[in-house]
Parts: structure tokens; sequence; C-alpha cells
């Protein structure tokens, strides 16, 4: 059983690093040819970017294989060596604790070098030692607490219940319920500072069109996310009485109110076709495929871990395999997320114009620095929207002969 995982962890790995590759040289080949979407300065430095950012991602994937060949020889046995506590809820905590702090440490270069480095380079991060410091450390004080709680709870399932995976199943997927409508109070409290809008007179559209479709929700607000990265984003955050419209503060200085209404109407397009809903279920079905396949692994496959087939072990072995699952998923899932997304466009244009979704998304394009054009590999296995390429032309836009930057340029002559 060992062996197939391990086969299965070489296959992601191969597919993986080989996508990325096909990636760097198709951009490299698409750089030289004449720019769309992004103005002339932007399109190259988006490709130089997106070549970077691969290549980044070709060095971690190398790195997370020598790691799991190193845990699976003899990192989780000598990890178990250490941790010997009696009680099995406890050394579940300790021993899963101390697994992720490890991995973390492990990779902790490339997440300096993204942030301090790359992203720096390009004019995204704003992060400063001091902050990211702050942010590790709160992370760390919830993961410490309410990650032991869930892996104390998750242990106790284990030993309690012979189907144990259906119980933690359920389980799981409540803490993740949970977590998405407590994400926007945590954020507001820990880490990032939510204000109503200042901007009285965009708040009362905003609150038009949310009426409008019948979106209810606790505010809208503005978040100081340009502390940490200059890069536009909106998101609606929380369920139920949680829910609430947050727009990142860049976004609110760079676009016009008809392209924000127009993004928050491809957003609304979202809710109204039930897509939120339809990724939950998603979620719950692959979760509940996870939690069937690793709530049955045989007593082999432990053994040539050389650990026992015991809470501490199960939850360890789950992390480290499980990512395989997922990105064999990840096309089907992408597929259907892609989908949506061209209905999210045609339900946001219509609430608003096509020409302001297609302002805004060119506007978020160039900010973003996200290169217009990819791999048909890479975007089967890694686009959960489609390229603007295709996006634009689902609403009637042919980037090869739209002049973008004219559109752009009418557009702010008109604000």
């Amino acid at each position: 059983m060992l062996e197939i995982f391990i086969i299965a962890f070489c296959l992601y790995f191969i597919f993986n690093t080989y996508t990325s590759f096909m990636q760097i040289g198709y951009i490299k080949d698409a750089k030289i040819l004449k720019p769309i979407i992004l103005d002339s300065s932007k399109y190259l430095e988006a490709a130089d970017y997106a070549i970077e950012k691969e290549k980044l991602a070709i060095g971690s994937s190398f790195y997370d294989f020598i790691l799991f060949i190193l845990w699976i020889g003899f990192g989780l046995s000598y990890l178990d060596s250490l941790v010997q506590i009696d009680s099995f809820w406890i050394k579940a905590v300790v021993f899963v604790d101390l697994f992720i702090i490890i991995n973390w440490f492990l990779t902790l270069p490339f997440e300096l070098y993204s942030t301090f480095k790359l992203n720096k380079k390009y004019g995204f991060s704003n992060m400063t030692p001091a902050l990211f410091i702050k942010d590790t450390i709160k992370t760390g004080v919830l993961f410490l607490v309410f990650g032991s709680v869930v892996i104390a709870a998750i242990s106790f399932i284990i030993s309690t219940f012979s189907t144990w995976w259906i119980w933690g199943f359920v389980f799981i997927f409540a803490v993740i319920i949970l977590i998405n409508m407590l994400y926007p109070v945590i954020r507001d409290k820990m880490f990032d500072k939510f204000e109503k809008l200042k901007d009285k007179e965009l708040e009362a559209k905003i609150e038009n069109l949310l009426d409008e479709v019948g979106f209810k929700s606790s505010g809208v607000f503005s978040v100081d996310a340009s502390k940490r990265d200059n890069r536009l984003n909106a998101y609606f955050g929380g369920l139920g009485a949680t829910k609430r419209v947050v727009l990142f503060d860049t976004l609110v200085e760079k676009l016009s109110h008809n392209e924000l209404l127009a993004v928050l109407g491809h957003e609304l397009g979202h809710f109204k076709n039930g897509d939120i809903l339809k990724n939950i279920g998603i979620m719950g079905v692959v979760m509940f495929v996870f939690f069937d396949i690793f709530g049955n692994l045989p007593d082999e496959l432990f053994l040539g871990l050389s650990v026992k087939n015991e809470p501490y072990a199960i939850i360890a072995v789950f992390m480290i395999f499980s990512p395989i699952l997922s990105f064999f998923l990840m096309p089907l899932i992408s597929m259907i997320s892609r989908h949506n997304e061209y209905a999210a466009d045609e339900f946001g244009s219509n609430l608003s114009t096509k020409e302001d979704l297609v302002s805004a998304l060119l506007k978020l394009a160039n900010e973003n620095k996200s290169f217009p054009l990819s791999h048909p590999m890479y975007i089967f296995f890694y686009y959960s929207h489609p390229p603007l390429v295709e996006r634009f032309k689902e609403l009637g836009y042919d980037v090869h002969s739209m002049n973008f930057e004219t559109i752009l340029k009418t557009n702010l002559n008109a604000e």
C-alpha cells in the first residue's frame, strides 16, 4: 500500500513540475508577441513575474518532494520515538503540532523569499519584518489554541467510533463552515482594520445593488490591505449573520464607482446562481472521499512507515498524502469553477454594463500584473477562473482587435 502512495506522489510531483516548465516556455514565447489586455510595459513585467513565480514553484516542488521522502523514510518514526505520551489524544496533539511546526519552519525560506524578494521586486508586497513577525505570532497562537482543540476532537472520534471517518468528516465539515462564518470577525479583530466606507455615495450605490438582488449583509467595509500588498481585490466574507462586503482599500482607490459595482455585480452573480452552496457541496463531497480513503487504510501502510495505526499517525498521513488527491481532482473542480465564472460575468454585466465590467477587469489585470496568456495544460489544472481572453470573448470583445488602452483612457476621462 505504501508503494502505491509513493508512486502517486511521484506522479503528482512529475505532473506538477512538468506543467510549470510548460508554462514557463509558453510565456517566454508569448512575451515577444504583440501585447494584449495589458499595456506594453506591464505586459513584459507581468510575463517576467509569472516566469519567476513558476521557477519558485518548481524549486518548492523539488523541496517538498525531498521533505516527503524524509518524512516517510524516517521522519514520522523518529518523531514518534520522541513523543512518548500514553494519552492518545495528548500524543496526537503534540505529535501533529510538532509535525506542522517543523514543516512550517522548513518551508519558511520560500515564504520569506516570495514575500520580501519576489513580490517586493514587482511592487506588490508592503510587508515589513515587524508586521510579518506580528502576523506569524497571531497565526501561531490561533493554530496552537483552536488547531489543537480540533486535533484532540478528531483523535477522540478516531478512538471511539469504528466508522470514525464518517463522524470525522461531519465534524471537520462543521468546523470549516464555522471558520467561514467567523473568518471576517477573526480578520477584523486580529489582523486587519475594517472600516465602514467613507465614500457614502459609493456605500449607498452598493446597498442599492445588494437590495436589488436580495443579498442581506451586515455591512459594506473597506479593509487596509495595502499595508501588506498592493494588489486589488474584493470579497463577500462570512455566512449567515456574519456576511459582509469587503473591499480592499487599493480597489476603492483604483476603480471608479461603476467599475466597483460591476465587480460586485459579478460576485453577486455567484450568490444569485447558488455557486456558494454548490462550492460547499463540492467541498463536502471531496472531503467525504478523502475521509473514506484515509479512514480505511490498512495496517501495512503504517507498518511501512514504522508508526502505529493510531490517531496521531492517521492525521499525519492524511496531511502528507491529501495534496495528491487534491491535485488530481483539481481539473474537475476548476472546470466547474470556470463555468460558474462565465455565468457570473453575464449576471454582473447585466446588472451594470459590459463596458464597466471589461474596464474593471482591465484595471485589475494591469494593477495585479496578471499575464493574460497561459499554456492550455496549465489552465486545465490550475485556472479556477477562465483566462481573460476567453472572458472578454464571451462578453463580445476580441482582444486582438480592440484597443484596450483606449477603453481604459475613455473610462478614466468619464469619471
